[in-house]
């Protein structure tokens, strides 16, 4: 082993907003999400949020039960990381032995958690791993903000060793998982009509306040489409849209709804959904495109709907979890070269921050505005 390797593991921490594992935990969940102001602003938010927090519970409840009562994403993550440290290990035995720790942002395990069972583990070297394959500052930002406000809060600012891992919308790893699934998906469909089949690549939508900072995701997201498109070598038609908007803001669009009720009316009637944003099955999958969307589908005279399979533990996609480590660990750089510059209109000082980072970074200054 090299001798400037950590005795100690090294950590992983899979960051992800994680979802309610009950019925109970709904109304909680959501009154942290519509509270946290990295994800959404409201007028009078204090107030605002947890209105619409428990306005919308007893629907969203409805929604969890008919997918089992709860989100499977927790089970989903702990395969995945269980998956990634195991191939880690063999492919990367200087580095070794890996653990995952799991870090939500509004439900158990949380970043707390995760970091006080790196201490107890002897963790020195530390990677945070965003289970967000496109950057945005309200989804894999605001989970690295409090994954560091956090260590501060149990005084572990300075026991860790940090580097970050804060996006991977084009590695070759993923792409190929991706367009494994594209396949699986198009496999769905009569064989002489898959080149035909419309591929519906959709992404969870952001508040166009976020956007409109100059947060890179929807750029992300279109350089995902590309690469798997390239990758497949599909000849499909294809669109991009974006889904799950919620609250009295203006969202990124097209809406998914929207797209689909445009499909039918147009005479389109084979879809293939491909969730080009997410790693598991969760509500946005299982109820929102399969139940709802799928619904809606055929009212509008979709024939054929499907949606290529999620990654769960699909081992490719363990493959390409390992490797996108693995890539990470052998660059000894703190960060990709993006993840310093802030968006242009940003006001939050907390933004861009690595806690003792392993090699320096530079992080463009903040907004005047």
């Amino acid at each position: 082993m090299n001798p400037s390797t950590p005795a100690g593991p090294t950590g992983i921490v899979l960051l992800n907003l994680g979802g309610p594992k009950t019925l109970d935990d709904v109304g909680p969940f959501l009154e942290a999400l519509f509270q946290d102001r990295e994800i959404i602003q409201l007028p009078f938010q204090k107030w605002l949020g947890p209105f619409i927090a428990r306005r919308r519970t007893p629907k969203v409840q409805q929604l969890y039960q008919a997918i089992g009562g709860g989100s499977p994403i927790l089970h989903w993550t702990e395969l995945q990381g269980r998956g990634m440290v195991e191939r880690l290990d063999r492919l990367s035995p200087e580095t070794a032995p890996h653990k995952f720790y799991v870090a939500f942002r509004y439900i158990t395990p949380t970043s707390e958690e995760a970091l006080l069972q790196m201490k107890a583990d002897g963790v020195e070297r530390a990677v945070a791993f965003t289970q967000y394959q496109q950057f945005s500052c309200a989804t894999t930002g605001s989970s690295l903000n409090e994954l560091w406000r956090a260590a501060g809060r149990l005084g572990l600012a300075r026991h860790f060793r940090w580097s970050v891992i804060d996006r991977w919308p084009t590695h070759p790893a993923f792409i190929r998982a991706m367009a494994e699934s594209v396949r699986k998906g198009l496999e769905l469909f009569p064989p002489e009509e898959r080149d035909q089949v419309l591929l519906l690549f959709s992404a969870h939508s952001l508040p166009l306040s976020v956007i409109n900072r100059g947060d890179p995701y929807p750029q992300e997201v279109g350089a995902s489409v590309h690469e798997v498109l390239k990758a497949g070598g599909f000849p499909n038609p294809y669109l991009l849209s974006y889904q799950s908007e919620v609250g009295p803001v203006r969202w990124l669009g097209p809406s998914t709804e929207t797209v689909i009720r445009n499909l039918g009316a147009k005479g389109i009637r084979n879809v293939l959904v491909v969730g080009i944003a997410f790693t598991s099955d969760h509500i946005e999958t299982l109820s929102e495109i399969d139940r709802e969307y799928g619904h809606l589908a055929k009212e509008v005279g979709i024939e054929r709907f499907h949606r290529a399979p999620a990654f769960n533990d699909d081992p490719l996609f363990l493959d390409a979890l390992a490797q996108i480590v693995l890539d990470h660990l052998r660059s000894g750089r703190a960060c990709s070269n993006q993840y310093g510059f802030r968006c242009p209109g940003c006001t939050n000082p907390e933004c861009r921050n690595i806690l003792n980072p392993i090699a320096p970074y530079l992080r463009t200054p903040l907004s005047a505005r």
